[in-house]
């Protein structure tokens, strides 16, 4: 018997909507979702190979308890109520020791299903919940935040109807969200520029208009001195900017020294491409999108290169616009009802997340700094955390080995939620095995745009080993705890009613395409209605934010260190790839088949100099660590960098497909996670150098 249900993938944080054929009971057939402008029925690598990890027999299969030492690979077989009830009795164990806000919980963001998890540590008692955005994307949603007042989740982008992209190591079409690249294709086909600006040629360059190759480190400059040059040569939207943007006089007279030529010096792009791109930009205007990425835990000046992309949009009047930057409305804006939240069912903690109790001089949101939570476990300061809880994210696998004994050492308690086994879970007391996205039934989440909708994950199949669904998992966890009546939901569907009552929407009107839109058509306000959630109700550079968290409002660029490459030291840089997601997909069987293992890309005049040839076997040192890799040796790389994609050298031989291929860069980043961003005290991680030497 054949049925198909409309869902959403779960193969990488895009969530891309898909319809999933069954036949017999068995998941036969996955596309995107024909009835979402801009998938068309298609799909990428990794959504395609959910197939391979829902029947895969190397995830985990039932909950675990550790037996030995950590790191062992010694566990045990428990019943689900086992595992609850040992999780419950260690953290109030812990709890009446050292306080409630000992636990802990971090995950990869909360997107849109990722609500539910928050409901542990809040139904604890504990206000310390961090995600692994300090990682990627926190410096971008800060500078949102203290530009416009919007977070960066409430901000889109109109590929379709933009004249002209500029991307900064955004390698969008190997980072793979299906409908965001299909739309810059749409866009380049209708005579769009594309821009693309990287210490190396990635696919992304091939598609591009222009390819700019700039000095790793060196993007906040370029941006600066393309603001001169607008500035400077009236190239600005000055209708928006007088409405809108607040602060532009300070801002004109901090960027006076940043010339072009200046620019040069530093970034190694000629003067005349840089004034070249900032005239195109101006005649482009206001249909622009300069794109400030995802992955943004680049470099210390991470924050302030973030506001800069942000601050040449306003000036180019892009921000609410056709073809540029639209922000996203709410229901209320659309005339409809919003989701009732489970998280508000829970009394806020009275306590303070650990990053809130170091003073000022940074900036922090509604999820903790995974580097101040970190370092608390590590040395009890300001407060022990004992328990931690992490959910669909493996930090044990990006981190360095010292760091890993240092956590491992502030920990009592390590909880792991995944549908893989993870490098976290290697270490962990309890495994709690997660049902993959084909088997199980999320929360309902609100899909945020200038046509709000909100979106269903629905089961295709039963799950295949004794797993459960992450709502389950919760109501476990805190029914054990004693905290079972903020989650009294029997099925999914009482769930569901809950969270839809009073908005109009029934779980019927979700059968037809797996989402319910709020409005009939996109709203995009017009100049005379735009406002924004800044005191001021303007773009304020002067951010109100930063000045009462006591961050400054610029900061002078720093000509970054430069290696040695003589003497075969080189900038580590990392990044994705279309068939893997971070270091999830690795040991994937049909994934694994197309890209079992990474390279180190080099630069082709630096490697002959170090006698390094195209697939030669070299090794990759930092001070603790050294490991083997082969060399890719290209002229499209900038000398002084070095590149791997991210996430290979499994070390859990329990995946045995992966097992110890390729290289970790994680393990190489000595230092790294004690360094902290200006201004927002997220990661840098493109900040280590590396020594590499033919074998």
């Amino acid at each position: 018997m054949k049925n198909s249900v409309f869902s959403n993938c779960g193969m990488c944080s895009v969530r891309c909507p898909i319809r999933v054929e069954t036949t017999d009971g068995r998941v036969t057939w996955i596309e995107g979702n024909p009835n979402i402008p801009g998938m068309e029925g298609s799909l990428c690598a990794r959504g395609s190979a959910g197939i391979a990890l829902l029947y895969d027999f190397e995830r985990p299969q039932y909950p675990m308890i550790r037996t030995g030492p950590r790191g062992s690979g010694q566990f045990k077989r428990v019943s689900w109520d086992e595992a609850f009830s040992f999780i419950a009795e260690k953290v109030k164990d812990l709890q009446s020791k050292y306080g409630k806000k000992t636990v802990a919980l971090v995950d990869r963001g909360a997107g849109l299903f990722g609500e539910i998890q928050r409901l542990i540590v809040r139904g604890m008692g504990s206000p310390n919940y961090f995600n692994h955005d300090d990682f990627c994307r926190k410096n971008v949603d800060l500078a949102y935040q203290t530009l416009l007042g919007y977070g960066r989740p409430e901000v889109g982008y109109d590929w379709t109807n933009t004249n002209h992209i500029v991307l900064y190591g955004r390698n969008a079409i190997e980072a793979l969200g299906v409908r965001e690249v299909n739309n810059i294709v749409k866009a380049l086909e209708n005579g769009a520029k594309l821009t693309y600006i990287d210490v190396r040629a990635s696919k992304t360059a091939t598609k591009a208009t222009k390819y700019l190759q700039i000095r790793p480190g060196t993007d906040y400059a370029l941006n600066l001195a393309l603001i001169n040059v607008i500035l400077k040569e009236n190239l600005f939207d000055r209708d928006f900017v007088d409405r809108f943007v607040t602060g532009l006089p300070e801002l004109e007279n901090f960027i006076k020294p940043y010339t072009a030529e200046w620019a040069e010096k530093e970034t190694g792009i000629p003067a005349h491409e840089i004034v070249s791109l900032a005239r195109q930009l101006g005649a482009d205007k206001p249909r622009v999108i300069l794109y400030p990425g995802w992955f943004a835990a680049r470099y210390m000046d991470a924050f302030y290169f973030a506001r800069s992309v942000i601050i040449l949009n306003a000036l180019l009047g892009s921000i609410e616009q056709k073809g540029g930057l639209i922000l996203a409305k709410s229901p209320k804006e659309v005339g409809a009802k919003g989701l009732n939240s489970l998280l508000e069912r829970i009394p806020a903690p009275e306590e303070k997340r650990v990053e809130a109790e170091e003073g000022k001089g940074f900036l922090y949101d509604g999820a903790g700094h995974i580097l101040h939570l970190f370092r608390a476990i590590k040395t009890g300061q300001p407060y022990s955390v004992k328990a931690l809880f992490v959910v669909r994210y493996d930090p044990f696998a990006g981190i360095t080995l010292k760091d890993i004994e240092e956590i491992l050492n502030g920990l009592e308690l390590l909880v792991t939620i995944d549908t893989n086994y993870s490098a976290t879970s290697w270490y962990a007391d309890v495994i709690l095995p997660e049902s993959t996205y084909l088997e199980r039934d999320d929360i309902i989440g609100m899909q945020r745009g200038a046509k709000p909708a909100f979106v269903m994950r629905r089961r295709a199949v039963n799950p295949i080993y004794d797993t459960k669904g992450r709502w389950e998992i919760v109501k476990g966890i805190l029914s054990a705890y004693g905290a079972g009546e903020y989650l009294p939901f029997e099925t999914i569907e009482e769930l569901w009613n809950y969270q839809l009552e009073g908005t109009g929407v029934k779980i019927e009107d979700f059968n037809k395409t797996g989402q319910v839109a709020l409005c009939k058509d996109a709203k995009i306000y017009s100049r005379d209605e735009l406002k924004f959630k800044t005191p001021s109700g303007k773009i304020e550079i002067l951010s109100g934010k930063m000045a009462e968290r006591d961050v400054p409002y610029f900061l002078d660029p720093i000509t970054p260190a430069k290696p040695n490459t003589d003497e075969g030291e080189f900038r580590l840089v990392f990044g994705r790839m279309a068939v893997h997601t971070h270091v999830q997909t690795h040991n994937n069987k049909y994934l694994n088949e197309i890209v079992p293992e990474n390279e180190l890309w080099i630069n082709s005049e630096v490697a002959k100099k170090l006698g390094i040839k195209n697939g030669d076997i070299v090794e990759v040192s930092s001070e603790d660590f050294s490991g083997k890799i082969k060399a890719k040796v290209t002229p499209f790389i900038h000398p002084e960098a070095v590149f791997m994609y991210r996430g290979f050298e499994n070390e859990v031989p329990w995946k045995t497909r992966s097992y110890g291929k390729g290289l970790n860069e994680g393990r190489l980043l000595r230092g790294a996670f004690d360094r902290m961003a200006h201004g927002s005290h997220t990661g840098a991680l493109f900040e280590n150098f590396v020594r590499v030497k033919k074998v």
